[in-house]
């Protein structure tokens, strides 16, 4: 009896020990397939040419894969949302994108059309004027670009958009276009369908050229369009300025366009000038009242007026002159009569 039962704890001691072998062959063979499985990772796509294992990739700055060549960067990733319109040929961003990726090679870009959801509510967000435009996550904050140059981002809470006025990227579409205030030298009828409006230098040649055009426009379209004369005296013209605020004076009194004319059929010699008392004698040949001219111009009376029309041209992007809107297509520079013609005549068919 004695004899069966250790033959009995015998049996479930081998079965045991049967039992725990076996375990530990299962956990060996596991570990071994997790280790070769590693290996085969590592050497197959290194064999396949399709990829890198980690501690691969910790052994190389650059290597070469699916006819591609990786580099690698210690700065992080860098999100930046592209805001366009498809339909806008003047719109296309990859020579910008090239630009910026030789400035911030870690950049990730993703596409955002205009009239989405998301398109609009970063238009409205930073007050977006201008496509294309190219809003980055916070994390452009860690790259060496952001710390040298933080002027060009407006940032609004953890959203930066890029100042792209400020760096001389081309617009490729208006969204807005400047505002008619009461204040600005106009003719024309307020309810017109088209809107011309012009920012412009008195001492500036392509102006004084462009006045010619204007004059012609106003006399042979009338009161089917409004002009908008504003005030973009460039810093190369020093009497630039001081023309502007003679010219606001005039307006005061009720002709600014008198005065517009005399300013550019004597630009030569009042700009070569160092003071304004061209500017005051100007206003007594118009018949304005002289010393009310006088103490306007000698004051700056309008100088806040100028600033303004200077910060909206800035925010559309405008850095010479003329600048010359007809509704929302823009044109800058030297503008012939035909060329404003046939935008004003493409406005009017809409």
């Amino acid at each position: 009896m004695e004899e069966d039962i250790f033959k009995e704890i015998e049996a479930e001691e081998q079965a045991e020990q049967k039992k725990k072998t076996q375990n530990l062959i299962s956990a060996v063979i596991l570990l071994l397939g997790m280790f070769l499985g590693s290996l085969f990772v590592d050497t197959a796509q290194l064999f396949k040419k399709s990829g890198y294992s980690v501690k691969n990739l910790n052994k190389s700055d650059i290597f070469e894969a699916s006819g591609k060549t990786w580099v690698a960067y210690t700065e992080s990733a860098v999100g930046m949302q592209v805001i366009s319109d498809e339909t806008c040929e003047k719109c296309d961003v990859s020579e910008v994108l090239v630009w910026l990726r030789r400035i911030v090679p870690t950049i990730s870009t993703e596409k955002i059309d205009f009239k989405s959801d998301e398109g609009r509510d970063l238009i409205d967000r930073f007050g977006i004027k201008t496509l294309p435009a190219f809003i980055f996550d916070d994390s452009v904050m860690k790259t060496d670009f952001y710390t040298q140059a933080k002027i060009l981002f407006d940032q609004k809470e953890n959203k930066l958009s890029l100042r792209t006025q400020d760096i001389g990227i081309p617009v490729g579409k208006y969204l807005m276009t400047p505002e008619i205030n009461d204040g600005d030298a106009l003719t024309g009828a307020k309810e017109a369908k088209v809107r011309v409006v012009v920012f412009s230098d008195f001492q500036c040649p392509y102006c004084k050229l462009f006045h010619k055009v204007m004059q012609d426009a106003i006399k042979n379209y009338g009161d089917r369009i409004i002009f908008d004369y504003k005030f973009l005296p460039l810093e190369i013209h020093p009497q630039a300025n001081s023309a502007a605020l003679a010219a606001t004076c005039a307006l005061e009194q009720g002709k600014f366009w008198e005065y517009a004319d005399k300013l550019y059929a004597d630009q030569t010699i009042w700009g070569g000038k160092k003071d304004t008392n061209k500017f005051k004698e100007y206003s007594r040949i118009l018949k304005l009242d002289g010393a009310k001219f006088s103490q306007c111009l000698d004051s700056k009376k309008y100088q806040e007026k100028i600033d303004k029309d200077i910060e909206e041209a800035n925010s559309f992007s405008i850095s010479g002159t003329p600048g010359v809107f007809v509704n929302d297509q823009f044109q800058e520079g030297a503008i012939s009569y035909e060329q404003v013609k046939e935008a004003i005549d493409g406005e009017l068919a809409k």
